[in-house]
């Protein structure tokens, strides 16, 4: 099993890019998932994210308002560091878990962790490898943007939130550019998947 961390900032098309990798016979663990399982009402994380931010984060019917969440971490760095330092061991773990778990069942895949703060998480030491979906910044706020739920301001904040391209790439042990057409980046999503089976065989046959 080879587990490869996805990774890059908003606007980048790491979304497309997972898919794209899905499609192509990878087994795709989402960071953004697998935090709504670890924030379920009742869950320890939900009930320590509350009390440490306010209850007022909380619907009606108990879930968590991920919307006023957002607004909330993405407006104050203390919040946001609370949160991560919540959030973040808790979902590493579990993606760790259901990796091996696939792994186990399947000695030769290729494992994908989509997660947009995989390096800031601190989980580089759990991946075999790094792939990091890379775009110059202004092409990220005009994608961004082109979505239509946030404003260039907003999209600014977000990026300043996260790690910048430079220091990401530093850690990248592949890089995918996606500044140009999406056939171009497919192209060199083909090739990286090509590789990772190679790679994740050798793995499986090591067992």
């Amino acid at each position: 099993m080879l587990l490869v961390g996805l990774t890059g900032g908003i606007g980048s098309g790491k979304s497309s890019v997972s898919r794209a990798f899905g499609e192509l016979g990878a087994h795709v663990l989402d960071a953004d998932e697998l935090a709504r399982e670890v924030l379920a009402p009742g869950s320890g994380a939900l009930d320590e994210v509350v009390a440490a931010l306010g209850r007022d984060l909380l619907t009606a019917e108990g879930q968590l308002d991920r919307a006023r969440l957002a607004e909330r971490v993405f407006s104050d760095d203390e919040a946001r560091s609370t949160l991560e330092a919540i959030l973040h061991p808790r979902i590493n773990a579990l993606a760790h878990s259901r990796a091996q778990a696939l792994g186990e069942r399947f000695p030769g895949a290729v494992v994908l962790y989509d997660a947009a703060l995989l390096l800031e998480s601190g989980a580089r030491d759990m991946v075999d490898r790094v792939a990091v979906v890379d775009v110059d910044p202004e092409v990220q706020v005009q994608r961004a943007v082109a979505r239509g739920d946030r404003d260039a301001e907003q999209v600014r904040a977000i990026m300043a939130a996260q790690w910048p391209r430079e220091r990401r790439l530093r850690y990248a042990d592949d890089r995918i550019d996606n500044n140009g057409p999406w056939a171009e980046t497919e192209g060199q999503v083909r090739e990286l998947m090509e590789r990772y089976r190679r790679l994740a065989a050798q793995e499986g046959r090591g067992r």
